[in-house]
């Protein structure tokens, strides 16, 4: 036994030299890696480039595209982490991508955002962390700092819109094709009558005056005025799929005035609560659009209740000539609608108008659902008041004479131009 003991401690003893050495090699083998490793990303001042490419103006609601172009200027294939510092609106700190880059090549890296809220977005710096085959290092690049983006209505929707409109394909994008049913005429000047002319057209007054046949010559009225008024009061600030109803009215307004203005006509603004806080007259200046874009990008809202004697009363005051009207509202049942229709009323008596009330999706999806228990029995009845409450209020105001419409939110941008389309082609102004 004590042979054994002895013989197994002059084995350990001598095999300690050969495993120390083999230690000190490995240790000597990992250095000269780090070494290597160090020197390869470091040899370089800037062995990567990165930058971010973010429109200045975001589109409120919508998906926006965001590029970051890499550039790798090591003589080596190399790995990378890509981080890119979102604004604090989104309440997501960084998005992070991970991939290989070759030597001596660009690449480009795509992501969306989407913004719910307009305002300023500054965005952070886009952190890259690259790193050999052996991902045992890594050293990290920094780009860009404090990058601006406004978020804006939505821009990509008024260019989809303007778009199809010049090139008359707004089906494509679900505008309903009217056809157009008899005419809109202004006068022009009174002249003889020649073989042709409608005997409707015939002048009596100024015949009487003169020895020969006079009628009244017309041409196509092809300018109107359109405005859209916004109710930016406590009703609109009801969310949907992230955005307020107010949202879905500036953005539906600026893309309904843009295609107006693409129509010949001449767009107009109006936003009201307490008071009309802002009214942009009616025109076809170049810089219109321009001009209700600013403005609608800075609409704030105190969530008090909105005035209709002020905006009827700024109506008369300011519209001169009939124009044709959107008013995007709601009302939460009858009672609300009947202590301000005398106003919509007046409005009517003057202008073209057209109400538009949002939808309760998320009410209709519970009418739509089957009833398995009580208290979904007690839901589903509850929400059928609701859904019956709205069609109430269209009733009413077509009882009225007051054009409208109920649209989902969602919905709203075409359905609001498929109404400006029909008046316009059936001269219902």
């Amino acid at each position: 036994m004590g042979i054994g003991i002895l013989i197994f401690v002059f084995v350990l003893g001598s095999m300690i030299p050969f495993v120390l050495g083999m230690a000190y090699l490995l240790v000597s083998l990992f250095a000269l890696i780090i070494v290597a490793e160090l020197y390869q990303l470091y040899r370089m001042k800037k062995g990567l480039e990165a930058k971010r490419d973010a429109p200045s103006r975001l589109s409120n609601g919508d998906n926006n595209q965001i590029y970051i172009s890499l550039r790798n200027h090591y003589p080596f294939d190399c790995n990378y982490e890509l981080i890119d510092e979102l604004p604090e609106q989104f309440q997501s700190r960084d998005i992070s991508f991970f991939g290989s880059i070759g030597s001596d090549t660009e690449k480009t890296i795509q992501y969306s955002i989407r913004p719910v809220d307009r305002g300023e977005y500054y965005f952070g710096k886009v952190n890259v962390y690259v790193s050999t085959f052996t991902h045992m290092l890594l050293r990290r690049y920094q780009f860009g700092s404090g990058n601006l983006a406004k978020v804006y209505p939505s821009i990509i929707q008024v260019k989809k819109f303007a778009f199809t409109a010049i090139s008359d394909h707004l089906q494509d994008v679900g505008i309903k094709k009217i056809r157009k049913i008899g005419h809109n005429y202004e006068f022009d000047q009174i002249r003889e009558f020649v073989e042709g002319d409608d005997v409707r057209s015939i002048n009596w007054t100024a015949t009487a005056r003169s020895t020969q046949l006079m009628v009244n010559q017309y041409q196509d009225e092809k300018s109107q005025d359109v405005y859209t008024i916004i109710n930016k009061g406590r009703v609109m600030q009801m969310p949907f799929n992230g955005l307020t109803l107010l949202d879905y009215a500036i953005n539906s307004s600026l893309v309904m005035l843009n295609t107006a203005y693409t129509k010949d006509d001449h767009p107009g603004l109006i936003t009201f609560n307490k008071q009309v806080e802002t009214m942009i007259p009616a025109s076809k200046k170049k810089t219109q659009i321009t001009t209700i874009l600013e403005t609608l990008y800075n609409q704030e809202t105190d969530f008090s209740e909105a005035d209709y004697i002020k905006l009827t009363y700024w109506i008369r005051r300011k519209i001169k000539r009939r124009a044709l009207v959107f008013l995007y509202t709601n009302f939460e049942g009858v009672v609300s609608l009947k202590r301000e229709i005398e106003h919509l009323k007046t409005i009517a008596q003057y202008q073209r108008l057209i109400i538009i009330i949002f939808k309760n999706v998320e009410i209709d999806e519970m009418v739509g659902k089957e009833s398995h228990n009580l208290e979904s029995i007690y839901t589903k009845t509850i929400a059928t008041k609701f859904q019956a409450e709205k069609h109430l209020i269209i009733k009413e105001l077509h009882r009225h004479g007051i054009d409208s419409i109920l649209t989902s939110p969602e919905d709203l941008t075409v359905n609001s131009i498929n109404k400006y389309l029909e008046i316009k082609k059936r001269g219902l102004l």
